[in-house]
């Protein structure tokens, strides 16, 4: 309400010729200090790229090739290409069938379904390895790891392909069937390429969480470009080895976002005029109806049943002496984590957000890059990257609580940001020059005006950082100081010790901590679809 005061007083004001007047030194005022806070952010996260590359050079081209250009790397290479072409076409398969079964068919429980579609979500890859391992001791090598990657993955796929679909006209495909095409042939004709972005932005996530993912493979026994990273720093701190591997797997990534550009390609998914909108005809079953709920009931069974039950026998085995000290401290150092993490990314978010909405141009398209790029990174990188330079340049800082949540600000950044600039988009500029009219200084309007109504969006991006780091356990395990154990750690501990009693309290944590986060995903996804 004051906010709106302050546009209302200055109103008088901009009628008498005043704001003319003003108006360049308002629009200009805030740019300088918000500019050079969001150029310090994107130097920061270009760190772990420019320290690969300065590696590189440092070490000499015969060290590079002696490191890279070898057998093992060429295995750990072939691995990693295998997982993803195999695990992210079974997971668009998958995503997509669930998707059309939820949204476009008349089967029961389909809000039911929808919901559960996307609770794996809250169970963190690693968990679900546990669980899987814990009941199939034998699941080893690529078979078992594609077969968790794609339960604990798919979700990523799910989300943007349901949502797209609710957005489809269903008036298109009343007209592909009006010229004689039959019900399949619409689906793979009309519908389908409608669905390109959906399915290539969903696949790229898929694509670079099994690019950086360790517990999972850890635990399953099969090795990628990660696990080697993390084996290799295990054995040899600061190690030309791991940095180079480093290099191979920002390499790899770098790749997927050239691949998933080029498959994206640059046709027009928008009609031109909004249409009527109408309720999408749902299609029915019929006889069907009881074999198709099989699919999203095993799935259920298998992506929540399993871990569920895995984790309620071991509790059962334990009894209450497994929920100690421990698991209480735990839970506190990650909720004290999670909120420092959250609130310092968004912080550091805060100008980039407001220059993309308020001072679009090319200086701040290459600012957000680099603001974006670092989410693409794997975490083994980014905390790779920030142990070498504190090892050699910087050595008090060595697993300290600043170095850890620095890591974090950097993994998690385009997390923050997203929210951040649709709040402050949807804050008008004109209370931010009408404050600056009335005497406000530019650092001033963007505290008291902007940000109090960007404040919704502030907050949901604190808490997905938040929940992205009670989850994270690679980065966490190589930043993190002596003494400070996460649920992620403390899990990761026990269950290298095969300790799987003890383990089962921290990994039903991690799953109560993150059940906010799939109820956000879920409300966010129907609020992008207009529902």
């Amino acid at each position: 309400m004051k906010a709106w005061a302050l546009l209302q007083d200055s109103t008088a004001e901009a009628f008498n010729g005043a704001w003319p007047a003003r108006k360049r030194a308002t629009a200009l005022l805030p740019r300088v200090p918000v500019v050079a806070l969001a150029t310090l952010v994107a130097l920061f996260s270009l760190v772990p790229l420019g320290f690969i590359a300065w590696v590189t050079y440092d070490v000499g081209w015969e060290t590079v090739k002696t490191l890279v250009f070898r057998p093992r790397i060429g295995e750990l290479i072939l691995s990693t290409v295998y997982l993803e072409v195999i695990t992210i076409p079974l997971s668009i398969a998958l995503a997509v069938g669930l998707a059309w079964l939820t949204e476009r068919t008349d089967i029961p429980g389909a809000r039911l379904w929808a919901w559960l579609a996307i609770t794996p979500l809250a169970v963190p890859a690693f968990v679900h390895s546990y669980a899987w391992v814990s009941l199939v001791p034998s699941m080893r090598g690529l078979s078992g790891g594609v077969f968790v990657a794609v339960l604990a993955y798919y979700p990523f796929l799910y989300l943007p392909v349901a949502a797209a679909l609710r957005r489809l006209d269903p008036a298109v495909e009343d007209a592909a069937a009006s010229l004689g095409l039959a019900p399949v042939a619409v689906f793979f004709r009309v519908v389908l390429p409608q669905l390109r972005l959906a399915i290539c932005g969903g696949s790229l996530l898929i694509g670079l969480h099994l690019l950086s993912e360790y517990g999972l493979f850890a635990m399953i026994r099969f090795d990628t470009l990660a696990t080697a990273i993390v084996d290799q720093f295990q054995s040899s701190y600061n190690s030309p080895a791991a940095n180079m591997i480093g290099g191979v797997l920002v390499t790899c990534c770098l790749f997927l976002l050239a691949l998933e550009v080029l498959v994206r390609g640059n046709e027009r998914y928008a009609r031109v005029g909004a249409g009527a909108a109408r309720p999408v005809d749902r299609r029915r079953l019929g006889r069907l109806a009881l074999p198709a709920l099989l699919v999203p009931a095993g799935l259920a069974l298998l992506t929540l049943g399993v871990p569920l039950l895995t984790l309620g026998r071991w509790l059962w085995i334990g009894g209450l002496d497994i929920w100690n000290n421990e698991v209480t401290g735990a839970v506190a150092q990650t909720i004290v984590l999670a909120l420092a993490g959250g609130i310092l990314a968004t912080i550091a978010a805060v100008p980039m957000a407001w220059l993309s909405v308020r001072a679009p141009g090319r200086l701040q398209r290459l600012l957000e890059a680099c603001h974006y790029y670092v989410g693409s990174l794997p975490g083994v990188v980014v905390a790779l990257a920030l142990v070498s330079i504190t090892v050699r340049f910087l050595l008090p800082l060595y697993q300290t609580f600043a170095m850890l949540l620095a890591g974090y600000v950097l993994m998690f950044l385009p997390r923050a940001m997203v929210g951040l600039r649709a709040s402050i988009a949807q804050a008008p500029v004109e209370l931010e020059r009408a404050a600056m009219a009335l005497g406000r200084t530019p650092a001033q309007a963007l505290r008291q005006i902007t940000l109090r109504l960007a404040a919704p969006g502030a907050a949901a991006g604190v808490a997905l950082v938040a929940l992205g780091i009670t989850n994270e356990l690679t980065a966490t395990l190589m930043l993190a100081p002596n003494g400070v154990e996460t649920l992620a750690t403390r899990f990761w501990s026990l269950t290298s010790e095969i300790d799987y009693v003890a383990a089962a309290p921290y990994a039903v944590m991690m799953v109560v901590l993150s059940l906010p986060l799939t109820l956000l995903l879920h409300a966010q996804s129907k609020r992008t679809a207009g529902q």
